[in-house]
């Protein structure tokens, strides 16, 4: 499912049993699920929930990243427990082992 429109505080978009992938920013506020990997080419300011299903092996890509909240498969991380260094960089955010991961990418 592919959106090119802002999505706005208040705002929520799921995608069913397929990727998300969005063209423009996530604002604070606001939030994006898919039941596959989430793909963001602008700023991630509000909360990305991926493998919304119990798929494991989803991720969520961004260009700017300040996430209120990411989760894989139901696994959380919130604003407060994602280092300080990654915010506003592109990262990806997967799951291994139980454990969300975050990291830069080159």
């Amino acid at each position: 499912m592919m959106v090119s429109a802002p999505i706005r505080s208040g705002q929520q978009i799921y995608a069913e049993q397929r990727d998300l992938t969005i063209l423009a920013t996530v604002g604070a506020g606001a939030e994006v699920i898919s039941d596959g990997s989430i793909h963001i080419y602008g700023a991630l300011r509000g909360r990305a929930l991926a493998g919304a299903r119990d798929n494991e092996k989803a991720r969520i890509f961004c260009r700017e990243f300040h996430a209120e909240l990411v989760a894989i498969a139901g696994h959380y991380k919130v604003m407060e427990d994602i280092p300080a260094d990654l915010r506003g960089k592109a990262v990806q955010v997967w799951l291994d082992n139980g454990q969300i991961h975050i990291a830069a990418l080159a």
